[in-house]
């Protein structure tokens, strides 16, 4: 007789190597939106005195030609928390294995099962369009061991995301990752899973390289270039551009669902002091034109601009895009930097005029003197743009300071305390979210290339898991992390708020969030166990059936 232990559980409890099964919060039953991915997981254990199994897993009953599974896989967190953390709202707090990776089955569909330690599962439910309410079941086996799952597909749909997306997405890492050229066609076919994978989970907003982002680098350092415009210096000093690239990067992101285009920061980060890098043909030869040598305010730096900017903006407008695209001045600018950012803001307000320009921007004072409309304020220092009514408000967090008692997507965090953004988000009405790292793979100031797999911190860059949601797994393709679907999860609650207000209105819906959560809900005061997530979707459904 077997002796593998089976349990579902929520997709919001990891499974350490070193917990008991038992101690595991068992379900039995799921509820699913029609258009709406459901995830749940399978915890297994083996209790027999043996060193090691490889048992197959298979799927049976009426949903499994609409579920996957793949493999819950454990990876080295060697700094787990911020420097100034919060005790209680991490899971563990020392360096060790941690659940996160979502891989693939392989061993022909096998997988291991070692004695005395826990493992998991990860289920997936996707349904087609026109699938039909009711009650349904799939059942996950495990060698001969098996469990059933009950699903309740309900008779509603959620509305479409309106929360505008954008996790930085960087081509350079994956080429560097992967051995190949910026803009091969290897490149192009694995820019093109990474890009499906983003929009699956609810990222809607790409940044786009028009030329390389000058991002995390050191000064005087250089990232490897992925520029999709192609610029020449003619003889006379004048520019030609070559959009080919740029046009195939448009296409290939619309047909996978993208709807807003994020151009890099025209100027370095932290002061706006450089032009970021520009390579060009120049007498037939390519080489960087503009770069940590370059002043920012410089003549020839803003003789190019006045022919690039009106060049790019007319690619986008011709596909209708127009109001789509966003720009950047320059990242996280500082209040001693005012002026200087507030020149060069002005100097590419004058060809942008009223197209939007977002910035990470947490100083009040720095926004209230209107050197830019549409701040990106840290969820840490968010309080004084929400209290003064700073109207279409986006917000974002990172690694970077001080982030206690702030909502994150630390590996060492409770999936809730990612998933509760969206809560969050819906609740103060915030237009964007922002995060810098969807694929970031290299350490501090992009020094070198890091395996995200051996360094989930960017060699103590950040908390392990800030710096990026997917690794890069077999065949160019993006694997997921427990956190992306958190992540996801969270954008499909404010879809369900939303479908919930329409119906019912603002107030009603509010108290709903806030009652479930005991009484009050805040970027400072919020819940992160998986229970919450259950009232709170009980109540709502409860709502939108009624």
């Amino acid at each position: 007789m077997s002796k593998i232990q089976l349990r579902l559980l929520s997709s919001l409890e990891r499974c350490y190597l070193d917990e008991q099964i038992v101690n595991k919060t068992q379900k039995s039953s799921f509820v699913m939106f029609q258009n709406e991915k459901l995830s749940f997981q399978v915890a297994y254990a083996n209790e027999e005195v043996e060193a090691i199994k490889y048992l197959p897993v298979t799927l049976s009953g009426e949903l499994s030609p609409y579920a996957t599974v793949r493999e819950v896989v454990n990876l080295p967190v060697a700094f787990p928390m911020a420097r100034v953390f919060d005790d209680g709202k991490y899971e563990r707090t020392a360096p060790g294995l941690y659940p996160d990776l979502l891989r693939p089955l392989h061993y022909a569909g096998k997988v291991p099962v070692p004695e005395g330690q826990l493992h998991a599962l990860w289920i997936d439910i996707t349904l087609p369009s026109d699938f039909g309410a009711g009650n349904y079941s799939l059942t996950i086996a495990i060698g001969e061991d098996a469990i059933k799952a009950d699903v309740r597909v309900l008779n509603a749909k959620l509305p479409a995301q309106s929360l505008i997306h954008t996790e930085w997405f960087y081509t350079d890492c994956l080429a560097e990752h992967y051995h190949t050229r910026a803009f091969s066609e290897k490149h192009w076919k694995i820019i093109e899973n990474f890009i499906r994978t983003a929009v699956e989970n609810g990222i809607n907003m790409i940044l786009t390289p028009v030329f390389t982002p000058e991002l995390d680098t050191y000064i005087g350092g250089e990232r490897m270039t992925t520029q999709l415009v192609d610029i020449t210096v003619n003889a006379d000093g004048t520019y030609t551009f070559g959009f080919k690239n740029l046009a195939r990067w448009i296409d290939l992101c619309l047909s996978y669902g993208i709807r807003y285009f994020e151009i890099p920061h025209f100027f370095t980060q932290w002061g706006a002091e450089h032009a970021p890098k520009f390579v060009a043909t120049v007498q037939g030869r390519k080489k960087r034109i503009f770069g940590w040598e370059t002043d920012a305010m410089g003549k020839e730096y803003a003789d190019f601009l006045a022919a690039f900017i009106p060049a790019l903006l007319a690619v986008f407008d011709a596909r209708g895009l127009g109001d789509k695209v966003y720009f950047h001045v320059s990242d996280e600018p500082r209040l001693a930097s005012l002026e200087q950012y507030t020149r060069c803001r002005e100097l590419i307000g004058q060809y942008l005029q009223d197209r939007p320009i977002i910035d990470a921007l947490s100083d009040y004072d720095f926004w209230e003197s209107g050197a830019l409309k549409k701040p990106i304020p840290a969820i840490k220092h968010i309080s004084p743009f929400i209290e003064n009514g700073v109207p279409n408000l986006w917000a974002y967090y990172c690694g970077a300071g001080d982030t206690a008692g702030c909502t994150n997507r630390y590996i060492s965090m409770p999936l809730g305390r990612v998933r509760v953004l969206g809560v969050q988000l819906w609740l103060y009405h915030i237009e964007g979210f922002l995060h810098w790292g969807y694929n970031y793979y290299h350490n501090r100031y992009s020094y070198e290339y890091v395996d995200p797999f051996g360094s989930t911190d960017g060699e103590y860059f950040a908390p392990g898991g800030d710096t990026y949601l997917v690794y890069p797994g077999n065949d160019g393709e993006a694997w997921e992390s427990l956190r992306l679907n958190a992540m996801r999860e969270a954008m499909d609650d404010m879809r369900a708020l939303a479908l919930c207000e329409s119906m019912h209105g603002r107030e009603f819906t509010e108290k709903i969030v806030r009652e479930c959560a005991g009484g009050t809900l805040t970027f400072k005061d919020y819940p992160t166990d998986a229970q919450y997530f259950i009232r709170l979707r009980e109540q709502l459904i409860r709502a939108i059936e009624n």
